[in-house]
């Protein structure tokens, strides 16, 4: 089969593999973390011409030895070649020179005087090419190390984030009358926001979301902990104002002043179509009226979590009806900047919120995230969490009392 390839396709093959043996050999010549950098050719030819240059000198200049000059050329070799080519410039430069300053020049110099000057030259280029070639190598050896560490780190992070996403809910939850979803995305590796939702029963619904003052490691660290206690309050009684209390006192244990979670609690009833919440500090809830087409806020009544000591809460309910859509929020949508430095802002959020009131829950998700996104060219200086809860009760029936 081989036989009745084109001869100009066999020729162009073989121009090809010319190519490329040429450019393996040059990169043969250049140091391990110089082959990958640009033109392969470059560096050797700076060298080349550089030699070339002092030698054309030095030849010229009868009545002074320029072999000092070949440090220039030789610096660049040692900087960009491999060692022993580094170190074999050098026995060329010193048999150039000897040529044209010698052999090919009118001055006759003593032989003893020669010997000594050509290998004080030796010494002395050999010394400056050992010192750029140990200071290259210590350069290398550091670019490694922070390379190893970065490497560490990064599988630190993403270890941390792997656990972070543990916290947030696997899948969601089966309640009649309600469509939940929810999402997180964090700025970075890992976040400082959390969100969950715990059923109560089969018509009652606890959800959560909270933002952690800060970003990356340190906020999710307290997010951690503040979404293992919420793990732990949903597994008591279900009051909120006592889960809040009790939380502020394990959030304010272990973190410092600085260090502050705010956080939106509500609990829905499908059957008296109802929520209770209580916001410690938290954006405002949006609440989607199907009936009017207005948006209602749901607003803080207390200090976030961790900031006081002692703090009481109040208990806000608003009724829900057929139609309605919840959306709860934090700071990293509304707050996300375009390159003026406007921000998202309430007033888009609560526009895309009543745009997009007749999609299901995650596509409601999806479009409040890319509508935040696409204002901000898609660089969030923070965590962005949604949860929208949409509410199907049935038209016909009406909630007990």
């Amino acid at each position: 089969m081989s036989d009745l390839v084109h001869p100009v396709l066999r020729e162009s093959r073989r121009v090809e593999l010319r190519g490329s043996g040429e450019r393996i050999s040059l990169l043969s010549l250049l140091r391990k973390d110089m082959a990958s950098n640009g033109p392969a050719w470059l560096p050797v030819a700076l060298a080349l011409v550089a030699i070339a240059g002092v030698a054309y000198a030095d030849h010229l200049v009868v009545s002074l030895s320029l072999v000092y000059l070949y440090t220039l050329p030789l610096t660049v070799g040692a900087v960009f070649l491999r060692k022993e080519i580094s170190y074999g410039l050098i026995v060329a430069c010193i048999a150039f020179h000897y040529y044209f300053h010698y052999f090919d020049s009118p001055r006759h110099i003593h032989l003893g005087l020669r010997i000594f000057h050509d290998l004080s030259a030796l010494l002395c280029l050999t010394f400056v090419v050992y010192v750029i070639q140990r200071y290259i190598e210590r350069q290398e050896s550091l670019v490694k190390i922070v390379e190893r560490q970065r490497d560490s780190l990064l599988k630190d992070v993403e270890l941390a984030a792997e656990v972070q996403r543990l916290f947030l809910p696997s899948r969601k939850p089966a309640i009649a009358g309600l469509e939940i979803a929810g999402m997180m995305q964090p700025a970075r590796g890992v976040g400082g926001d959390y969100y969950d939702y715990f059923p109560i029963d089969a018509h009652t619904i606890q959800i959560v979301i909270a933002d952690v003052a800060g970003k990356g490691v340190s906020a999710a660290l307290l997010m951690s902990a503040t979404a293992a206690g919420m793990r732990l309050e949903a597994n008591r009684d279900r009051n909120m104002l006592q889960q809040v209390e009790r939380l502020n006192t394990e959030i304010g244990a272990v973190s410092d002043p600085e260090k502050y979670v705010t956080l939106l609690m509500g609990e829905i009833d499908t059957t008296k179509r109802i929520i209770h919440y209580v916001n410690c500090g938290h954006n405002p809830a949006l609440l989607f009226r199907a009936k009017t087409g207005t948006i209602t806020r749901l607003g803080a009544s207390c200090l976030p979590i961790g900031l006081a000591p002692e703090q009481i809460c109040e208990l806000a309910s608003e009724n829900l009806m057929a139609g309605d859509v919840l959306v709860f929020y934090t700071d990293g949508v509304t707050e996300a900047e375009n390159r003026l430095g406007e921000e998202f802002g309430m007033e888009r959020l609560s526009e895309t919120v009543r745009s997009g009131s007749a999609l299901c829950a995650e596509d409601l998700i999806t479009n409040i995230y890319n509508a935040a996104a696409d204002f901000c060219g898609d660089d969030f200086n923070d965590d962005a969490t949604i949860l929208v809860v949409k509410c199907k009760f049935d038209r016909s029936s009406t909630p007990s009392s």
